[in-house]
This record gives C-alpha cells, structure tokens and sequence, in this order.
C-alpha cells in the first residue's frame, strides 16, 4: 500500500526546529494570541534590526517597488532582493504569481525562507554560491546597508554580477553621483518612504524605462 504522507513536503528537522524557534519568539514579541494564525511572509513577521542598519519600507512603498518588480522581471521573471528584504516579503505576500524570487541578505533570520535565502555580506561581493549563475536575474533590487561608497561599490559588484541588465537601487539622494558612476542609474521621481522617518532623504534610481517617474 502507498503511503499517504508522499506527496506532503517534508520539512527537516532542522528547519523545523528553527521555524518553530522563530514562531515563539515572533509571539512572544508580538503578544501574538495563536488563534490568530501566523503569515511567515507578512512584513514585520521579522522586525527590523538597527544593529544591522535595517530599515523597513513603508508597506506603500514596499508594495510599489514589488510590483515595479514584477513588471520589469516580465512573467517567468527571476527578482533578486539585495539587502532589501522588506520588498521581498512583500513579493512573496503575492505568492503564485509568475516569478521567482531570491534574497540576499546578512541577516540569518531570513534563512526560514530556505532555498530563497543567500547569506549576504557586501564586503565579499562575489562570494556566492555556484548555483547563483552570472546574469540569471531580470531584475535586480538592492539597497547597500550604509551610505558610503565603499558599502556601494561592493554591492554593485554583485548587482552586476546577478543582473542581466536592470537595475532598481534605493539608496540615499546623496549617493547620486556614486550610483551613476559605479551603476549607471538614474533617480527616479517616485520616493520611497520608511516606516520610521530616517534622517537621509532616500531616493530610487533605475536604467530603464519604469514605472516609478
């Protein structure tokens, strides 16, 4: 007789065990009633780290930059998310949509995404995994941790490495010769907020035609 359990993904015990570690903590933080229920995908599932100099997008921008996204990557796409992983819970919030998505990221905590989830450090801009091939991604988003030129050019490497050609960057208004030299993008008019207020004024810059003038 077959067993009935075959076609049921099978998490390992690993992965089991981390979920349910991240779960607790998230509905001890949260006061969380489990009736509830808990979306693993829903922005401030994982709350922003200042130590990591994370800062979450508004939920308006976050929604306008996932659906930029998914326009400029065209159906079948593949989005990468380069330390911006407020625009990647949101694109995963639009699960069965036809795209795929990867996060690069520092913070392990992202690791409860699984396969999506690439450790991430900016100072080793192409210590990638193998399977990560060179310009497999139709669009790349990425907004480097710090305001210097050295975080910027780092991350540009990868930027460069992953994208096929677009490019959709937020990053401070002050960066905006940096991000032309070491990028090639323009600043948008769209303006992305956060949500809690930062002192530097954030700005978008994409090479293509978007949607966000």
């Amino acid at each position: 007789k077959m067993d009935d359990d075959d076609d049921i993904p099978q998490f390992s015990s690993h992965t089991l065990a981390a979920l349910q570690e991240f779960y607790l903590e998230q509905q001890q933080r949260e006061g969380m009633k489990t009736s509830q229920g808990f979306n693993q995908y829903s922005i401030g599932s994982i709350e922003e780290d200042w130590q990591l100099s994370q800062f979450w997008y508004s939920d308006e921008t976050a929604s306008c930059l996932a659906k930029e996204a998914v326009l400029a990557a065209g159906k079948g796409g593949r989005i990468a998310c380069v330390s911006a992983p407020s625009v990647y819970q949101k694109l995963k919030e639009q699960d069965g949509e036809d795209f795929s998505v990867c996060i690069l990221e520092y913070d392990r905590r992202f690791s409860v995404y699984g396969e999506e989830f690439i450790f991430y450090d900016y100072n080793y801009p192409l210590d990638l995994p193998e399977n990560l091939l060179p310009h497999s991604f139709d669009i790349v988003i990425a907004d480097p941790p710090y305001l210097s030129e050295e975080c910027l050019q780092k991350t540009a490497e990868t930027i460069k490495y992953l994208t096929k050609g677009k490019i959709l960057l937020c990053t401070g208004a002050v960066m905006e010769d940096q991000a032309a030299k070491h990028l090639g993008v323009k600043m948008c008019k769209f303006i992305p907020k956060h949500s809690r207020n930062l002192a530097n004024e954030f700005r978008c810059y994409v090479n293509y035609a978007s949607g966000l003038d």
